[in-house]
């Protein structure tokens, strides 16, 4: 360890070391070399994007220590890296994280990033629900990318709704977002949304147990649905008709779900879309035909 001396030497030791133990990465990196990266810098709180001349500077004893205890607990405990690190990014946001709530990684944030063009007319949107919010992160984006348009955020966790208020604070937006206690639609106010957005429980219990065990970090609520992960995606499908504007969408994310959802209703015209940065399970559905296929969920 003596020899290890600069930063490029200490995210070349990790991502060494993460590979050395088989680490599964999926929560913002998909790679050892990124991993052991976002986790130096951190750990020296540099910005990610630290110009290439700082590489070949010295640590510390004290800045060695921290990077070895965050490499540890990361291999050791398999914690995801943004748990570690507290914060997370989506959609060129930075959002704080803590174990209650999911870390953010939605192909929903390209949608939102594009302001949902050409899908929803961004111009044309009174009001968006970000439903099973977590930390907030798809609701609190939109609003940032929309300024004009109000979100809403709903989530039966209040450990969620706490770091969620803490994001909407951190990103200045407590006159445009509001947050409600709520299972699925039942604590919400009476009004109507042009776009409901949603990333649901979707986990059936035998993928569960095929998950990587930084998974298993996370939230249960927040990934195991019954119903082979579709009980809350049909009680959503069953709902969102009576809380859809005229003219208003569903946008879903439902993951590996997606096969089984259109084995069991292949009449319904689920719009599948597909993400230039990858990703999929995502479905788009008007309320028209989304009241068409009402009760059959």
């Amino acid at each position: 360890m003596q020899s290890l001396r600069s930063i490029t030497d200490f995210i070349r030791w990790t991502a060494s070391r993460f590979s050395e133990r088989g680490l599964f990465f999926g929560h913002g990196t998909d790679n050892a070399l990124d991993e052991a990266a976002a986790l130096v810098l951190h750990a020296l709180h540099l910005p990610p994007d630290l110009p290439q001349f700082w590489f070949s500077s010295r640590l510390t004893e004290e800045e060695r220590e921290r990077v070895i205890d965050l490499v540890t607990r990361r291999i050791e405990q398999r914690m995801p890296l943004p748990y570690l690190t507290g914060e997370a990014w989506f959609a060129g946001l930075c959002f704080r994280v803590n174990e209650q709530v999911l870390i953010p990684r939605s192909p929903i944030a390209e949608l939102i990033e594009n302001e949902f063009v050409p899908w929803v007319e961004p111009s044309q949107l009174q009001r968006v629900l970000d439903l099973c919010c977590g930390s907030g992160c798809i609701g609190i984006a939109t609003a940032a990318y929309l300024p004009d348009c109000p979100v809403d955020l709903a989530d039966i966790s209040p450990a969620a709704l706490t770091v969620a208020s803490e994001n909407v604070a951190l990103h200045g937006l407590d006159q445009q977002v509001n947050l409600y206690e709520s299972d699925l639609f039942d604590g919400l106010p009476g009004v109507k949304y042009d776009l409901i957005l949603s990333n649901p429980p979707y986990v059936g219990a035998v993928e569960m147990t095929e998950l990587p065990p930084e998974y298993l970090h996370e939230p249960n609520m927040a990934l195991e649905a019954n119903d082979q992960g579709l009980e809350v995606v049909k009680r959503i499908l069953n709902q969102a008709p009576d809380y859809l504007a005229p003219g208003g969408v569903l946008v879903m994310e439902v993951g590996n779900s997606a096969d089984l959802l259109m084995e069991l209703y292949p009449e319904v015209p689920f719009v599948w879309l597909d993400f230039a940065r990858g990703g999929e399970g995502v479905f788009l559905i008007s309320a028209t035909d989304l009241s068409r296929y009402a009760g059959r969920f």
